[in-house]
């Protein structure tokens, strides 16, 4: 049987200040992707929101603000993210790229798009689990507005390219288990994530020290429970004052990690991957058509929170 080698990236970004051009930002991306291109990769994965500063931690009363509207894609490529697209094409290397998307109907998305070795956007993500606060909340040392500033997406899409199949999910969906087997039932063997995640957590601070391990622990128990790679990629350091987790990561499908970031700052992370070996899993211990008992995990999609049973 013919391997399925696949040679991936994580292209992990340093910080993007508040008045950085999206044009310099594509110009990091395209460094990155040189530096790709010449250790032979076939997929870079780039983090969340890649070609802006994370702009939810800002309160921003009216929404069609000029610079809030300004952090925001209605097209893709787009005049300054089409060098990236050409470069790519030219080397033909596909990537994965996560950004805020406006539509034509005028919705607002976190939103990550496929794009495979032509060119050509194969598939788009839109996030499902959006973490944070739709108010100003002044007590907190900087905001996490996303609930302000996106819609939710509905759905966990896979796509069949780069030799598999292949699915996405955003930051706080990689929290989620629901994100991993979702896609799992679509039949993903590679998940895509990219994130922006602040080390200090203000509802809980006592998590602060566990951000690391935490965002660690969901990614590989998620590779691993699903038969999965897992690419994970940081957007890190400290932004505009706030430090955020870097940690970029390749994930196995045993859950054991292949290769991670080093630095807080724009850096390559590789690893080359065999997408055979996920049936080592999906058809052994996770087997899904023989093992799972879906009609026992009604409350799973029948209820959102905790229904305890009655006190006797």
């Amino acid at each position: 049987m013919t391997e399925r080698n696949l040679r991936v990236a994580a292209a992990q970004m340093g910080p993007i200040g508040k008045g950085a051009s999206k044009s310099a930002v594509v110009d990091r991306l395209i460094t990155l992707l040189n530096l790709a291109s010449e250790d032979n990769v076939e997929l870079v994965v780039y983090p969340e929101l890649t070609l802006t500063t994370f702009f939810p931690r800002w309160f921003v009363e009216n929404e069609n603000d000029i610079e809030l509207e300004s952090f925001f894609e209605a097209n893709m490529p787009s005049p300054e993210t089409e060098p990236l697209f050409s470069r790519a094409k030219e080397l033909g290397i596909g990537f994965c790229l996560g950004y805020a998307e406006l539509t034509k109907e005028g919705e607002r998305y976190n939103t990550q798009i496929l794009v495979d070795s032509h060119g050509e956007i194969v598939g788009k993500y839109r996030k499902v689990h959006l973490p944070g606060h739709e108010e100003h909340e002044p007590w907190r040392k900087f905001q996490h507005l996303e609930r302000r500033y996106f819609q939710a997406g509905d759905s966990f899409p896979t796509w069949r390219t780069f030799g598999g199949i292949v699915g996405m999910a955003i930051c706080n969906d990689r929290r989620w288990s629901e994100t991993y087997r979702s896609l799992a039932l679509g039949g993903a063997e590679l998940i895509l994530i990219g994130y922006n995640t602040p080390i200090h957590y203000a509802p809980d601070p006592s998590q602060d020290r566990l951000a690391s391990f935490h965002s660690r622990l969901v990614m590989q128990s998620g590779a691993y429970q699903n038969g999965c790679y897992v690419i994970g990629v940081a957007k890190g350091g400290i932004e505009e004052g706030v430090e955020s987790l870097s940690d970029s990561c390749i994930i196995s499908p045993s859950g054991e990690i292949l290769a991670e970031a080093k630095t807080d700052g724009d850096e390559l992370i590789i690893a080359d991957i065999d997408l055979d070996i996920c049936k080592n899993y999906k058809q052994t211990i996770f087997d899904f058509a023989r093992y799972r008992r879906p009609e026992a995990y009604k409350a799973i999609t029948n209820q959102t929170g905790t229904i305890p049973p009655e006190e006797l």
